[in-house]
Formats: C-alpha cells, structure tokens, sequence
C-alpha cells in the first residue's frame, strides 16, 4: 500500500495547488465562523444592556422625583428595597440574595429561566430619603437559538468559501500552467538542432524557456563532441590495429627469419603506441565520469626533477628552473606525474638541442612552465591544441608517435583542479606551455 506523501507527489501540480488553497481557507473561514459565534452572544448582550441602562436611568429619576415608575415597552423595571422585596406593590422578582448584592453594586445579572432574565440595578434616593433599589430587566427571548443559527450559518459559509475559492484556484491555475502545457507539446515535438519558441512576456517562464534551451545547446554540443570524440577514438585505433595486423600477415605468409625481428619490432612498437592511447581514452573516460580523488598539497620542485630523470635523452639537455625552494600545489601524484611526463614528452618530441621545466610559486598559485627550442606552435592552433586528438601537423603527430591525447589529458587533469593551461611562445624560439594549480599549504 503506497503512504499517503508517494500517493500526493504522484498528484498534478494543479491538484496539489488547489487542494492546499482549499484546505487553507477552508481552515481560516471556519476558524473565522467559530470567532463569530463566540462573539455573537457577547454582542446581542451588550445591546440589551445598553438599552436596559437607559430604562434604568429613567426610572432612577422618576424614584428621586417620587413619581410612579414607568415600565417602557417589552422591560420591566421594579422599584425595591435594599432587600431586594418589592416597594412597588409588584411580585417578587425572581432575584436570590447574591443577585441582589450584586444589582446593588452597579453590575448587571442574568438570571436562568425560560427565558433567562437579563437585569441591570443601581441604589436610588427616595424623596423621603429612604434607599430603593431601582432594576430593569427583559427576557432573553430566542437569544441561544439566535446564537445556535448564526453559527450554523457562518459554517455554512465557510464551506461555501472554501468551495469557490478551490474552484477559482482550479480554473486560475490553469490558466496560468498553459503556458507550460504549450512548452511541453513543443519539447515533444521539437527535432534535432532546434530551440523552444519563447514566450512574449518577460517572466518567469521565458526565463525557464531560455534555461530550456541553453540545456538543449548544451546537450547538444556534449553529444557533437562525443560523436567526434568515437569517431577520432575509432580512427586512431584503426591504425594501430591495422598495421599490427599487417606486419602479422606478413610475417605468417613469409615466415622469413632475416626480417622476423623487424617484423617483431613494428609490432612492439604499434602495441606501445596502442597501449598508450588505450591509457589516454581510459584517463579521460574517467575525467569525464567525474572521478576525481581529493586534492593534496605535492611538492612540484622535487615532481619536476623526477619527471626529467624519467624523460632524460641523450641527444637533448633537459633542466629544472626552480628559484624557490619547494613550491606546493593542490593535486594528487598521480595527476601531476601524468602532466608533467606528458608536457616533457611533447617538448622533447620537437625540440632540438634543449628543453627547460621552470617551477615557479606565488601566494595563491602554483606555475610551471616548459620551454623548448624547436619550431614552436603557430598562432592560429594555439586555441585548439589542448582539444582531444587535435594535431597540428598531422604527419608530424604520426610519425613522431603522438596520439593527441595527452595535451588534452593535461588540460582536464588541470581544470578540473580549478587551474589553467596555455600555450605561446618560448624565449628560446620554441613553444611554451604554462601550466596553474592552486596553491597548498606546505606538509
């Protein structure tokens, strides 16, 4: 059995809505009718003793005059003694000894009875000086059904409040959500490339078209890049896959043992350029899947060394330019092995005589900058060269064994890491990337 909060998320929006404005109002008009029934007795009762006090008034003038007292129509007013016994040649008024001590001090009573007896007394000076006391009285005729009917009524009209204010929600909200009703036809309807029309009036859903649509650009630029990601991914494994089933068919049709150990070598040589970019895709795949370990500080300077002693050749001079003793960054090792052997991998790959690793620190960023002599990177390509499987000189890339993976490697292993790559030229002639992490305090 599903609980009641599943059932009400499974309700429309326009449900929900009119629902909870009819359950609101609803519960304040009914709080609103039983407030009115509570001060509708008080009330009634007020005006009868505003006019039972006039009455009294009266008599207590006609009393000090010594002048009959008078009964106006629909009240009785009795003239008593202190006592509370009649001096008027009247009945006795149904009132007891509390009652009466409680007329003389100015309050008003009500007697029970059918129907009660509302009363209000003062004490008045005879002409002879005798004290009297002076009460006028009515009965409360109808006044608890008067009470009980008008509290139905107000309940009543609460209910009937409620109803029309729910229904006026109903048709008010949905007048307002067909706007989106037409929004999401169109989402059904719309074909590869194009946008949602937006609303004229500039509110709140033009604002969620226009989220609507910079959602679909980016979807759509994601999926143009995964296509030409599988299609470049396909490419570049086609060729090492295919050369090393070339030199495999040839070596099985000439089993020749002169050229065996050539025909082994290519195959060595094609398997690492094929392991290496297997490496890459999965490197990135990762990135992409947001795999990413928590950041801690890595000294660069001592990263820097071991990276050239990794990439040290005997036909270039490889050096660290470190002015500072230690500089720390926030990354892992392993990120920073992956870029650094990828920067010095690329810069040895075109220089000619010499390659310079600088390691430079600052307050809040962590720099290294790789400087090479060879023929640089021509301006046009500067923006693109950090895209996957980009190449400047595509024979070049090929023949120097480059998969255009790991620029694009080490700008999403920096990015991610809230730093920045760049490229531009060297001092030296050549081409230099700039690499920035963020600063880490010292372990």
């Amino acid at each position: 059995m599903r609980s009641l909060p599943a059932l009400w998320s499974r309700c429309s929006l326009r449900f929900r809505i009119t629902t909870l404005a009819t359950v609101v109002t609803l519960a304040v008009l009914l709080a609103l009718a039983g407030l009115g029934g509570r001060l509708l007795g008080p009330l009634l009762t007020q005006s009868v003793d505003e006019e039972l006090a006039v009455a009294r008034a009266g008599a207590v003038a006609e009393v000090e005059r010594g002048e009959p007292v008078g009964n106006p129509a629909g009240l009785r007013v009795r003239v008593l003694d202190t006592a509370g016994r009649p001096t008027d040649g009247g009945r006795p008024p149904a009132l007891d000894d509390p009652a009466v001590r409680t007329l003389k001090s100015g309050l008003p009573v009500s007697m029970p009875g059918d129907p009660p007896v509302r009363w209000h007394g003062t004490v008045a000076t005879a002409p002879d000086g005798a004290q009297r006391l002076v009460v006028a009285g009515t009965g409360l005729v109808g006044f608890a059904a008067v009470v009980h009917d008008a509290s139905r009524w107000l309940l009543g009209i609460a209910g009937l409040g409620a109803v029309t204010a729910g229904l006026t929600t109903w048709f008010a909200v949905g007048f307002a959500l067909r706007p989106v009703s037409r929004m999401r036809r169109a989402l059904r309807t719309l074909g590869p490339g194009e946008r949602l029309p937006l609303p004229p009036s500039e509110d709140e859903l033009r604002a969620l078209a226009d989220e609507f649509n910079g959602l679909l650009a980016r979807q759509r630029e994601a999926t143009d890049k995964l296509q030409r990601f599988t299609g470049d991914a396909a490419h570049e494994l086609r060729s090492p896959v295919t050369s090393i089933r070339a030199q495999a068919e040839v070596a099985v049709t000439n089993p020749d043992p002169d050229t065996s150990q050539d025909v082994l070598t290519d195959v060595l040589t094609e398997s690492e350029r094929l392991s290496a970019l297997l490496d890459g895709l999965l490197a990135l795949a990762r990135s992409d899947a947001g795999e990413r370990p928590a950041a801690t500080p890595v000294e660069l300077v001592s990263e820097s060394r071991a990276a050239v002693r990794r990439c040290s050749t005997e036909s270039l001079l490889v050096r660290v330019s470190a002015p500072a003793g230690e500089v720390w960054a926030g990354a892992t090792h392993a990120e920073v092995e992956l870029v650094l052997d990828n920067l010095l991998r690329n810069a040895c790959r075109y220089a000619d005589a010499q390659v310079v690793l600088s390691v430079l620190g600052a307050r809040s960023w962590a720099r290294v900058v790789v400087d090479d002599d060879g023929p640089g990177i021509p301006a046009e390509h500067r923006e693109r060269v950090f895209d996957r499987f980009y190449r400047v000189t595509d024979d070049r890339a090929r023949t120097s064994g480059g998969s255009g993976l790991g620029l694009a490697l080490v700008a999403e292993l920096v990015r991610r890491r809230g730093g920045r790559v760049a490229t531009g030229d060297s001092p030296d002639g050549g081409a230099r990337f700039v690499v920035v992490w963020p600063a880490a305090e010292p372990v």
